[in-house]
This record gives C-alpha cells, structure tokens and sequence, in this order.
C-alpha cells in the first residue's frame, strides 16, 4: 500500500477521500528541513555546501512517515506543483533516505495535480515521475542566496544602526520602492490649476454637463487658467454667449474580460475590492485550494485547461443565455517569461457552484472564493459592445467651446458578471448622455450647480457676491447661469497600496508568485513599514535602511540587478545554467562589499547618511536663516541621528536642548508644534519613538516628566479626527485629562477611565484586592463619557467572570447535558468556529455539522477523539462513546496516518504550506 505526501492535513484529508484504503496518506506540514540560523549553514569555502536540519517540530512527522514505510515499501510524493511543492519532496526524500526509511528497493515517484479533486488526483496518480532536478536546484540557489545576503548583511545593520533588525534580497528592494515614493511625495510642489464646467440643456430640456475646452479661439491646456482671475474671466465668457451643437459623433466601442487570475492580480484585486492584504488573501486562497474548491494558488499562469474552458462555456449558457457565450474560446497568453510556478490560472475547480451554493463560513473564504468564480466566467463571456459620443459645442463666434463626453451600454457581456476594480478614478466618459442634435441650440440648464459650488468653495474661505458672481479662494460660480470654476492642484503619486505595489514588483521583474506575501509581510513585522487605511507608510527605521543600503549596497538594492538575477535563478531552473556558478559569482562581489562596510565606524556611517539627507531633512527656510540651526534652542545645529526605534533628527546641544523631529523634515508629521495655551501652560504636539503625542508644558528640574498623552490608534491607525492634522488645542486638553476619575466605587477605591495599549478600558481596585480589575471599552469616546451605574455595572460583571482576558466570559450557543463521567457538555462559538467544551477537552465541530444539529452522540465521540490525541485527561471517556479506540503508542503513527495523516497534530503555525522565497 504506497505512502502518499502531502504538505498539510487538511490537503492529506481531502485526498484521502479520493484514494481510499488502498494508500496511506500523511502530511509532512510544509518543509521538513532548513538552514540552521547560524554561520556556515551555506559554506562559502566548500563548494557552497548547505547543511540543512530537520526542525524539531518537523521530527514527528517524518517519524510517522518512515514508521509507515516500514510495512509500505512505495513512496509517492504528491506536494504543490511548483518549486517550493519540489523542494519540499526533495527534502523529504533525502531527509528519509538519510534514515535509510529509503531502502534501494523502495519505489520513489513525484505526482503533482494542480486541483484537489478526484479527477485530477486520480489522473496524477497514473503519471509518475522524477523529481525535477533543475527545479530543486533553482530553490536551492535561492534559498542560498537569501541566506548569504540576510546572514551576513543583517549583522552589519545591526551594528551600524541601532534598532535596524535585518535586511533580505527581495524585501530590500521592495522596502526601497515604498521609501522613494515617499520622497517623491515629500518633494512634490503642486501646480494650481482651475477647470470650468457648465450644465446645458436640449430644446427638450434634457440637461447634460459640459467642460470649457476652447477659449479665446484657442485650445485650452491643462494649465492655462492658471488662477481665480483667469476663471472668473473664462466663466464670464461663457455666460455672455449663446451656444449651439457644432457636431455629435458616435462611434461603436467594444470591452473584453480581464484575464483569469494568477498570484499577483488575485492579491491586487483582492486589496482592490476587499482591502484584504497579501498575507490574508493568500491563506483563504490555500484554505481554498486544500478544500478541493479551487486550483492551485501560486502561479504566474493566466491560460486555462480546454475541459475548465468548456465547463465554463457551459456555465455561462446555463445561467446567462447563449447570447453570452462568443463563438469561439478565449485563449489567454502568459507574459511571464520562462514561468516556473504551476502553469494554470487560478480558477474554481466546478464552475455550476457559485459561493452561496458551497456554503463557506469564513467570511474571507466566501468573498475570495466570489471573485475567483466572477473572474474566471467573465473571462470566458462575450465582450461588452458600448457607443461611445462625443459632443462639442461652440459659440457664433468661435471663441468658446465646450466638450461633452458619454457612453451608452448596448450589451452589457462580461459586465453583467464581473469588473475589474481600478487603481486610478473614473473615467470621465463613463456619463450617459441624451440624445443631442447635430445644430441645435445648447441652451443653460435649469438646475443650480450652488451644492457643488458650496463644496468646492469650502477649501477657499468666505464666499463674496459681486458683479453678478460668487467666489471664493477655491471656486468661482454665475449667478444667472449655471457656469462654475472650480480650483484643483496637480497631486503626487499616490503611496502604494499593497495591491499597487505587487503590481509594481511584476513590472520590474521582482520576485516571484510564491515571495509577494511573505515579502510585504515581512516588512511590516519588522516596522520598516506600517499600513494606515490601506496604504503602506515608510518609518523612520525603514527610510534610515534603505538610505544606508543605497550608500554602501546600491547594487545590491538595485531593480536591474534583482530583475536580473531572477531571470538567472529561471534559467537555472531551466536546466540552462549551473547554479553553484551563479553563487560563486554573486559571493564574489557581495563578500567584498561586506567587508569594506565592516570596517566603517558609526560616525563615519551617520556622516555618510547625514549627507545623503540633507536636501530632505534641512530644506531652505522662508526666512534665509541656516536650516541646520536648531529652531528651539537657536544656537545648536541638527544632525541625523539613530535609536533603537529608528532614525530622527536632533540638536546638537542635548541634553540642554531636547529639540527632536523626524527624519521627513520640518513641517512633517509629529514635528513639535505649539498648539496653544491652557492656562499658563503651554500645549504641544511633538513626536516620540512611539509616535505623536501631545504634552503639557516643558520638562523643567522640578517637573522632569510632564503629562503627556499619545494620540488614540487602532490596529495601527489614528481613530477618525486623531491624526496629528487633526488635533487642535482642545483635543490635546481633553486627551490630557486622561486618565480620568469617573468617581468613588460604592465598596471602597476609585474608578478610572484611561487609553492604553488595546484601547480605552477602566479599571478599579477595592482594598481587599491585591491587583486592579480592568475591563475594556467598546468605543473610544466611552473614555470620557461612561457613567458611575455603567462602570461598576461592568467591573461587576468582569468580577463573576474572571479569567476571561479583555473580553467577557463565553456564553454557551447550546447546552447539550452531563458526560458520563461528569462535568456539562456544551457548544460555544469560538475564533476558528463552533467548538464543543467538556472539562479542559475542547473539540471543534466538523464543517458539515451545525452547531444546533450537534447530538450528544456525536459530541461524545467528537471529544473522545480530541482526549485521545491530547494523550487522554484525568476522566476516561467511556469506549463505546467513541467511533475507535485510541492505538497503543507503538502503532499510533501507522493507524492515525491510514486514517489522514500523522500520529499528532502540529502547532497551528506549521500547518502552512510551505517557507516562501524572498526573505532574509
């Protein structure tokens, strides 16, 4: 009976299934092996030999392997199919044959299917092969050089920049794109400009909007009406004319489906439409796969298998009509070049099921599981038809002109499914039109455009009335027609959203299918990065990285380079270049450069950045001044310098002086400001390692430690009208009440209210009480609102509930009764779902079985097979409740792998697929 390897138990479950008791199927969760983390792991003097350890969570899952090759003497390893899935069986095997688990008699094959259903599993079983050895060489050079480059050029951060932690291949290149768009951003000087609309109106008085597109004979640039002076001109032009239809064209246009999703454009459209990160999108992606409800996940492929192609035909007949099927198949081109990850696109693996019939209880799963299905029948319908119009409008005698633009939906195709969410805005031809004669007077509308005049002119200050006009700083509006002129400003790139910036690493060549989410992940939990509603942030520490990188790693960081030495690691994997080769070639050069870099002081390294930075963190001054004079003690001067939290600006006169702002130069967020007077006491904004705060009064020899107060977060972002653009002098009182004595406790002590780590909580302490009592508030403004009767109402409630964290005691969803050996059964809603409880057992309920449907039976057996893999509790669960009785220990591993998988079930966190490439 062959042993079958896989990399998770829920994959090793599901294809059980499929292959029933003539194999016995294990999950070997994810790699078994890896590069100690210590030096010379990769032998730089040996040939490059690598010396890899089984983890020791790893141990018990090869174990469980070779104890069922002993009476199995056939191996199939069925991991994913890409160069990951490939590494993982390469590893299993020589982990295995190290054992001698791997005799020379023992039949060794490689299958790989891109779904987890029975077809494919089953069709993969008849087409064994060798593992690909091009492929595992590619994953051994890349893991290589991950090693190489984060083992030996992490330490060099760490001594050179304090608080820097590491830094790798891929995540350096990616945090420098978020970090030079953010100096982008910082020098961007804005262009005023000004666009004027009118709204006119058909003899049959249908009103349409029309932009100014020629004025005085000539046609308008973007810049041309450059000021208020110069639009309430150009308003005035149009006003005084009369203005008819000088031509209407309409030409037929066509939309075709966006190809089905790979790896990248699953994640872009995921953050697109759901705001989900990279991370999550992909683990309710393999959640997804390993359910057998789509194929696999991880792949730079778009085309698709011609019996998916005539499922999804079908499909699309079935429920949309034939008019939506186009006569022929859409063949989807890959322009990946030399891809190594599966090849398919990511599709479902039944196309008659849409997301309400499979009936997914996680949120993230359903929604994912949405799009794909949407994506991939669109992909396969028949093209949008659309008619584009064009309208221009002209005064008699040619001095002014107007453009009206719109589209008509003739048959709306793939559009009635799915489409695709776009980074940038709207196009403006997506307005409907009526219908417009060819000559026909276009008279002034009706309507008052005053709403969207009051909006415009909000951001210009008072509106004045005057000579048959009303403006502000930001619009300009007639009064007897309806003619507006509204400000704008030419805007900087946009920071880059996780979606924008995957998009992006895809253009440059950068990293593969398989490092997106890891590599984004990572530099994020590293604080290199944070995301603030949904877009990805620089700090200090990651612009200090990246700088020192750009000095002393600059080919190292460099987009060519990484691009280059991808198409490398392709070719390698190919078969078409010798991967030892491409390491000796890349030790060579980087050896070198950590050498040179070791041997540099601090000071020497913060002169170096100190110079690099200057335009950005001294700028010229309004007034002429030195910009590297402090501005508080005015006699210091600024220098760059390094915590453990990062990179700041400081005077060089500490510790008289303790002027202090960030790196992004003055006027940035969190610089010190002086936000007014409470009383005698000055109110400030300043900025601390742990972000903005606001302080009362400086410190002084009497008062070393003012009171201070951080600006309210959550889940890394300010809560609505707290970010530092937003806290004013009597927001900054108010948070510097805090905490705040909501009154006397009726059994002795104070109740407070105040903001810490996981938000606003109070708490109180009676005398008998060794410990304070907290309990969470739901929202912010509870902190200074909630009453005496609410607030010991809840520390009553947390008292007769203890133990329960910051949340509040479970409450049972069903009660089913006693168990025979005592103590109540019953059901609770948990984290990962519905779970049953009996003592400390706690067994979660099977995905085919609600909560309300659970009989007691059922439960019994559900929590005797739970005890029996915690290694039993003090309470023997009676045999004839449960299904089976637990193995003696000496077979365990064989009759629990012929039932799924392994003897023991790992931590939760090993349960991924596998390490992704990419990091350091």
């Amino acid at each position: 009976m062959p042993v079958v390897v896989v990399e998770s138990p829920a994959k090793a479950k599901t294809i059980n299934k499929y292959l029933g008791s003539d194999y016995t199927v294990l999950a070997s969760y994810g790699h078994v092996r890896d590069l100690p983390p210590k030096d010379g792991s990769v032998d730089t003097d040996h040939d490059f030999e690598m010396k890899w350890e089984i983890a020791n969570d790893s141990r018990k899952h090869v174990a469980a392997i070779a104890e069922a090759l002993k009476s199995d003497n056939a191996l199939i390893l069925a991991t994913d199919p890409d160069r990951e899935g490939e590494a993982i069986s390469w590893h299993l095997k020589e982990a295995l044959t190290k054992r001698r688990s791997i005799k020379k008699d023992t039949a060794v094959s490689r299958v790989t299917f891109n779904a987890i259903t029975q077809a494919a599993v089953t069709e993969a079983m008849k087409n064994p092969r060798e593992i690909d050895a091009p492929l595992v060489e590619a994953y051994l050079a890349r893991r290589a050089l991950d090693y190489l480059v984060g083992f030996n050029l992490s330490p060099v951060l760490w001594r050179k920049l304090p608080g820097a932690r590491s830094a790798g291949r891929v995540q350096s290149v990616c945090l420098r794109l978020i970090v030079e768009r953010e100096t982008e951003i910082e020098a961007f000087n804005p262009r005023e400009y000004w666009q004027v609309k009118a709204l006119l109106s058909t003899p049959r008085g249908q009103e349409y909007e029309a932009r100014l597109t020629l004025l005085g004979g000539k046609k308008l640039d973007r810049f041309d009406i450059a000021d208020a002076t110069q639009a309430e001109m150009a308003v005035h032009a149009i006003t005084t004319r009369a203005l008819k239809v000088d031509s209407v064209e309409a030409k037929p246009g066509s939309r075709n489906p966006s190809a089905p999703f790979m790896t990248s454009t699953l994640q872009q459209e995921a953050s697109r439409k759901f705001g989900m990160g990279a991370r999550a999108c992909m683990n309710a992606a393999q959640r997804l796969y390993e359910a057998g409800h789509i194929t696999y996940m991880r792949t730079d492929g778009i085309d698709m298998a011609p019996e998916a192609v005539s499922a999804c035909r079908d499909a699309i007949a079935d429920r949309y009509g034939k008019d939506y099927v186009p006569s022929s198949p859409r063949i989807y081109k890959n322009k990946a070049k030399n891809a190594q990850e599966a090849h398919e696109c990511i599709r479902p693996t039944d196309m008659t099921k849409d997301a309400a019939s499979l009936k997914l209880r996680e949120d993230d799963q359903r929604k994912l599981y949405d799009l794909i299905w949407k994506r991939t029948l669109a992909a396969q319908m028949e093209g949008a038809r659309l008619e584009r119009t064009t309208v221009e409008i002209r005064s008699e005698d040619g001095e002014v002109g107007l453009r009206a633009t719109g589209q008509v939906v003739l048959f709306d195709g793939f559009l009635r499914v799915y489409e695709e969410g776009r980074d940038d805005v709207t196009d403006e031809d997506d307005n409907r039109l009526p219908q417009i004669m060819q000559g026909e007077p276009a008279n002034f509308g009706k309507q008052s455009l005053q709403d969207q005049f009051v909006k415009a002119a909000e951001k210009g200050g008072d509106i004045e009335a005057s000579g048959g006009m009303r403006r502000s700083g930001s619009a300009v509006m007639a009064d007897k027609a309806p003619v507006l002129a509204t400000q704008s400003h030419t805007q900087p790139p946009p920071r880059y959203t996780e979606a924008t910036l995957v998009k992006r690493m895809e253009e440059l060549g950068i990293g593969r299918p398989s490092t997106y989410a890891s590599v984004i992940t990572t530099i994020q939990d590293r604080e290199y990065v944070r995301k603030e509603q949904n877009r990805l942030f620089p700090e200090d520490k990651g612009r200090i990285v990246t700088i020192f990188l750009l000095n002393f790693f600059r080919t190292y960081v460099g987009y060519e380079f990484t691009a280059e030495l991808e198409n490398e690691l392709d070719e390698v994997s190919a078969g078409e270049m010798d991967y030892k080769a491409l390491l000796e070639k890349f030790w060579r050069d980087f050896s070198a450069a950590i050498s040179e870099t070791s041997e540099l002081r601090i000071s020497e390294v913060l002169d170096v950045l100190d110079d690099a930075l200057a335009p950005q963190l001294y700028p010229p001054r309004e007034d002429g001044s030195d910009p590297r004079i402090c501005p508080k003690c005015g006699q210091g001067r600024l220098h760059l310098k390094t915590s453990r939290t990062g990179g700041f600006v400081g005077c060089g006169n500490y510790p008289e002086c303790t002027y202090t702002r960030p790196i992004a130069g003055e006027g940035a967020d969190g610089e010190e400001k002086l936000l007014g007077m409470d009383g005698e006491d000055e109110i400030w904004l300043k900025a601390g390692r742990f972000g903005p705060y606001v302080q009362r009064g400086e410190p002084t020899p009497e008062n070393k430690k003012p009171p201070r107060a951080s600006l309210p977060k959550k889940g890394g972002a300010y809560l609505p009208g707290w970010s530092p653009d937003d806290v004013n002098l009597e927001k900054a009182v108010t948070l510097l009440t805090l905490p705040r004595v909501v009154g006397a406790h009726p059994e002795g002590g104070e109740i407070k209210s105040n903001l810490g780590r996981f938000g606003p909580y109070i708490m109180h302490q009676r005398p008998d009480e060794e410990k304070p009592v907290y309990v969470n508030l739901k929202e912010f403004q509870e902190v200074f609102e909630i009453g005496m009767n609410h607030a010991v109402e809840l520390l009553a409630e947390k008292r007769a509930n203890p133990g329960r964290g910051r949340g509040s005691a479970a409450k049972a969803i069903k009660e089913l009764g006693d168990h025979p050996d005592g103590g109540k059964i019953a059901v609770f809603e948990g984290r990962y779902g519905p779970y049953v409880k009996w003592e400390k057992v706690n067994a979660t309920l099977p995905k085919d079985v609600e909560p309300a449907d659970l009989s007691m039976e059922k439960a019994l057996e559900l929590i005797a097979e739970k005890a029996a893999k915690k290694g039993g509790t003090k309470k023997k669960a009676p045999a004839k409740s449960t299904a089976k009785k637990a193995a003696p220990k000496k077979t365990a591993a064989k009759t629990t792998a012929k039932k799924t998988t392994t003897a023991k079930k790992a931590p939760a966190k090993k349960t991924a697929a596998k390490k992704d490439d990419g990091e350091g």
